[in-house]
């Protein structure tokens, strides 16, 4: 705490209190912080004094040593230096600063100048550009070689700019950004130190870049004289992210910082995908006392792409023509579903989705035919083997989705490399997808030969719950199946929560057994990572901290087995440290149960899938949030209404076996 300044020295020098009287024995040196700055704290000789915590070699955190023979030792290469003056026992003049100390009633303090005006610096330009750009979330590490960014994302935390997130382990701050780029289309930055900080992040970011989420990575570097020479956590971070990013450049002193920045943003906002900055460590701090930092005005323009006109014809003859339409939406559609739903609606016609746009378009709509693919329903494969032309918005082709190339394809997307990505399509067309939307309906005419498709919906509907039902009968190998599990999510899970799920036997049943009603879904699309779900919940659960956007208030339910969780469970005490209102329900059985059941399918033998797990309602307990156990349907909704009620992190841990059907 700070004390009053000393008679003659007012407004010279701040004064904070280091330790109490009596905590650091004679002859002992100790660390201490005061404000923003940590000393090295020393007794001895009946004297107290205060030394720069760092080592003027290689920074070695000097109240971390000894006081051996009269000297304080550096722990780190054992260099000497007086314990009270700082000065070193030979001809050398790399003294350690000290700082005055005064013993009072109450404690020992340490003073310190009062603060100057701070200086702009290029780490200032930067982050202040981000900001400019829409940049309000930033998830990371602090650490050694990234601490000038840090103090200026703190600047810009502090002015109420931007939330920052400490994370434990890059990699998930790299999932939690990717997921708030695919959940609201706006970028958000991830954070780490140079060499394995950098490299931890790679995961969630190829996620980013192959589900073209709106993506900033922040990484420090070592000093820049040392580049190349293999220096300590050296990695050469422009070719380690080489692949995955749209557009990535290191930051040097005489670099256009705020250009930098910008092109940045404007790359993963435009582009939809990854932009990597890398710091070297003695820029960070570099003066930029009169640069202006970067923004969007004159920068980007309308990104509402007209498709052409011969496309739009093309598209107009076949959807005239077609007797047994269906419209196919994937994630790339999320924010014009109403369009399609009206144009699904012209032609009485189904709309199926994959498995990353599952929810939207709800169940319950009476020209919902489900989810597509491995994760989908019969529904879906029922109509599009008898559907006579494929209207497709937003989605790729790839095997999972189980759009079948064979049908007459109208493909619509944003980026023109995405059309006819693994296979000609019969009408690619380049535009925005509520443009192109809105122009078809503006040029359809009144009569098309489609014929209503509407009571044949209602009628799988009816058998594929009845079918359902008869699943929930079934007698789980131990705890309850998959199929009663999301039975009761689809009643309970509320109809505006965001839904993260991850990769596995979850997926598998999530995609078949839940009926979405108004949820948004988040998902690892092209890259299926494992673990994705609860680090992607932490982002999804930043995005609803921001008012004045869709996504303000919702709730945040996330779904995984217990594979996934595991490989960020520590994230659970993120979730408590930022008191995030958020349910995680954790699908238990004891293994892989995925990839159990792909070895049986392949006639291999069932090897190294089991896993050994902790109590996980307990873990979520002893983490400081609330854990609940299920082990019998009978306990089941109450269970998942209690935790979903929860102010606070939540973790329902639910008992199954591992062959969902």
């Amino acid at each position: 705490m700070s004390a009053d300044l000393p008679p003659g020295g007012e407004g010279s020098v701040e004064w904070y209190k280091a330790l109490d009287h009596n905590e650091l024995p004679e002859g002992r040196v100790t660390t201490a912080s005061c404000g923003d700055t940590t000393v090295a704290v020393t007794h001895y000789d009946g004297e107290y004094a205060a030394l720069n915590n760092s080592c003027p070699h290689q920074g070695g955190p000097l109240g971390e040593g000894s006081i051996e023979t009269g000297q304080l030792r550096c722990p780190w290469h054992g260099w000497d230096f007086d314990p009270l003056t700082g000065e070193t026992p030979g001809a050398h003049d790399d003294c350690v600063e000290t700082f005055p100390v005064e013993e009072r009633d109450d404690g020992i303090y340490v003073g310190f100048p009062a603060e100057e005006p701070h200086d702009r610096t290029v780490s200032d330009v930067i982050a202040e550009t981000l900001v400019n750009w829409g940049v309000r979330q930033v998830w990371g590490i602090v650490g050694h070689s990234n601490l000038g960014l840090a103090n200026a994302l703190r600047r810009e935390a502090v002015a109420g700019n931007l939330t920052y997130y400490g994370v434990r382990h890059e990699g998930a701050g790299a999932f939690a950004a990717s997921a708030y780029g695919k959940l609201t289309g706006r970028p958000a930055a991830c954070f780490s130190i140079a060499g394995p900080g950098a490299t931890n992040m790679l995961t969630g970011l190829w996620d980013a870049n192959v589900d073209r989420s709106p993506t900033i990575a922040l990484t420090g570097q070592v000093d820049s004289q040392v580049l190349g020479t293999g220096n300590f956590q050296e990695v050469d971070l422009e070719a380690a992210y080489g692949d995955v990013a749209e557009f990535e450049a290191t930051v040097l002193p005489d670099s256009q910082h705020a250009e930098l920045a910008t092109r940045a943003a404007k790359t993963a906002i435009l582009d939809r995908g990854v932009s990597h900055l890398v710091f070297p460590d003695e820029i960070q701090t570099q003066s930029a006392v009169n640069v202006d930092p970067g923004d969007p005005e004159g920068r980007i323009t309308d990104r509402d792409i007209t498709p052409p006109e011969d496309a739009l014809d093309d598209a107009i003859e076949l959807l005239e023509t077609a007797e047994r339409p269906v419209i196919v939406v994937g994630h790339g559609a999320r924010f014009e579903m109403d369009g399609i739903v009206d144009l699904a609606e012209r032609f009485d016609c189904p709309i199926l989705t994959t498995f990353k746009a599952k929810g939207q378009v709800p169940d319950s709509h009476p020209l919902a035919a489900g989810v597509l693919g491995r994760s989908g329903t019969p529904i879906a494969s029922h109509f599009m083997n008898e559907s006579d032309l494929l209207a497709v918005f937003g989605a790729s082709f790839s095997n999972h989705t189980g759009i079948a190339e064979y049908k007459p394809i109208i493909h619509v997307d944003y980026d023109a490399m995405t059309l006819g990505k693994f296979h000609s399509v019969d009408v690619p067309v380049w535009g925005e997808i509520g443009v192109t939307v809105s122009e078809l309906h503006d040029r359809l005419g009144d009569e098309v030969a489609a014929e209503s498709q509407r009571a044949e919906l209602e009628d799988r509907w009816e058998i594929w719950r009845e079918e359902k039902a008869t699943r929930r009968a079934e007698a789980s190998e131990r705890g309850i199946n998959y199929a009663t599990a999301f039975e009761a999510m689809t009643r309970l899970i509320p109809d505006d929560a965001i839904i993260p799920v991850d990769v596995g036997n979850n997926t598998y049943a999530f995609g078949r057994y839940f009926e979405p009603e108004g949820q948004s879904v988040l998902m690892s699309g092209y890259l299926g990572s494992i673990g994705f779900s609860f680090p992607a919940a932490l982002g999804a659960w930043a995005a609803t901290q921001e008012p004045d956007t869709p996504f303000a208030g919702r709730p945040v339910v996330s779904i995984s087995s217990d594979g996934g969780f595991g490989q960020y469970a520590s994230e659970f005490t993120t979730a408590v440290k930022y008191d995030m209102d958020l349910t995680h329900v954790l699908l238990n059985d004891d293994e892989l149960g995925k990839i159990s059941k792909e070895q049986r399918t392949g006639g291999w033998d069932v090897w190294q899938t089991d896993l050994v797990n902790p109590d996980f309602a307990a873990f979520a307990d002893n983490c400081g949030g609330y854990g609940v156990r299920v082990e019998a349907e009978a306990n089941l909704d109450y269970a998942l209404a209690d935790a979903i009620a929860h102010d606070g992190p939540a973790l329902v841990e639910i008992l199954t076996d591992s062959d969902p059907v």
